[in-house]
Formats: C-alpha cells, sequence, structure tokens
C-alpha cells in the first residue's frame, strides 16, 4: 500500500471525492492520525449511508435517525469497512472536516494537522479481524509520505474531544494495533 505524494491519494483505496474538505493552513506539517468508529444508522453496519454522510447526499427520510444528521457537514479521509475495503473521500494533503471542536497536545483545530480514518464500527462492538491489518498498512504508507507522523502520533477521537465524542470506544484494542504496526517496522 502506498500514498501518491502528488496526488494525496492512498493506492489501495476507492476514490469517492467528498465536498467536505479544504486546504490545509499554509506551512502546517501533517502529525497527526486521528481513528474514528462510525455507524449509520448507529450499530448497524454495510449499506451506502456512510458514503452518502461525506457527500451530502444523505437521505434524511430512510432512516429516524438521519433526521439528526440533518445540516451535518463532514468527512474523514479514509474509511475501513468491516471487510476491510478502502474507500477515500479527502487527499490526505488536504484538510477534511473529521474532528470538529478539538485539541491534541495543546494544539487546537485538530483538522488542520491531522489525518482521520474512519472505521465502520460501534465503540462496543469489535472491531473485525480485515480491519486491523488494513489500518496497519494504510498508517505504514502514511509515515513513509508524511514523516511527521510518527509512531507515538496515533489517537482517537474521543482523547481529542472528550466529553463530545467516545469513538472508537473501548471495543477497539490499541494494544492489537500496535502490534501489528511493530511487526512490519
Amino acid at each position: 500500500m502506498r500514498v501518491d505524494p502528488a496526488t494525496g491519494l492512498l493506492d489501495a483505496a476507492h476514490y469517492l471525492p467528498s465536498p467536505n474538505g479544504d486546504d490545509r493552513p499554509l506551512g502546517v506539517a501533517i502529525d497527526l492520525i486521528v481513528i474514528h468508529g462510525i455507524s449509520l444508522p448507529p450499530g448497524e453496519f454495510g449499506g451506502p449511508w456512510i458514503d452518502a454522510l461525506f457527500a451530502n447526499t444523505l437521505d434524511l427520510a430512510a432512516h429516524s435517525y438521519f433526521q439528526t444528521l440533518s445540516g451535518l457537514r463532514v468527512s474523514a479521509h479514509l474509511l475501513i469497512r468491516r471487510d476491510g475495503e478502502l474507500t477515500q473521500y479527502v487527499p490526505f494533503h488536504r484538510r477534511a472536516w473529521h474532528a470538529g471542536a478539538s485539541e491534541y497536545a495543546g494544539r487546537s483545530r485538530c483538522n488542520d494537522f491531522s489525518i482521520g480514518i474512519e472505521l465502520e464500527g460501534a465503540d462496543l462492538i469489535p472491531y473485525t479481524d480485515q480491519q486491523y491489518p488494513q489500518l496497519a498498512a494504510a498508517i505504514r504508507a502514511m509515515w513513509a509520505t508524511y514523516p511527521a507522523i510518527t509512531p507515538d502520533r496515533l489517537t482517537g477521537h474521543t482523547d481529542i474531544a472528550p466529553g463530545r465524542k467516545t469513538d472508537p470506544g473501548p471495543a477497539f484494542d490499541w494494544a492489537r494495533l500496535r502490534r501489528l504496526l511493530e511487526e512490519t517496522r
């Protein structure tokens, strides 16, 4: 797996452009990866809903929960589905709108300097055996392209937006991810 530095796209991912992204501030290095968990509707997997949310085409009448998302404009750089399929919505060198109000190591506005990776999942439902190796491979590709992202610069959405966000949740196995990353260094 490899990131094309010119396009900011991951070669193993299907590219589905989101309008919910923009240019990063000038001179700001990409130096953080934020891991998220997402399911739409909550606790349900598969279907077109995540793609539609990030494309601003979500049919609010398709499920009662979707009404709570009315007017929301969000994206992520990358989604890893339960089966390991990869979809990229925003090139890595651009800013995706994934973190919201956030702070990491005293710096606010994490969208400015981070890459957001969504895992299709839920806080209390274990993530799949297909997702972890794909996540590790994607992170290694980012390390190769963006040297300011060091192994200690991985965090969860809950850690940068405590009290507001809980993902990827206690079901996410950080130790497993770190083992996979260590095995291939």
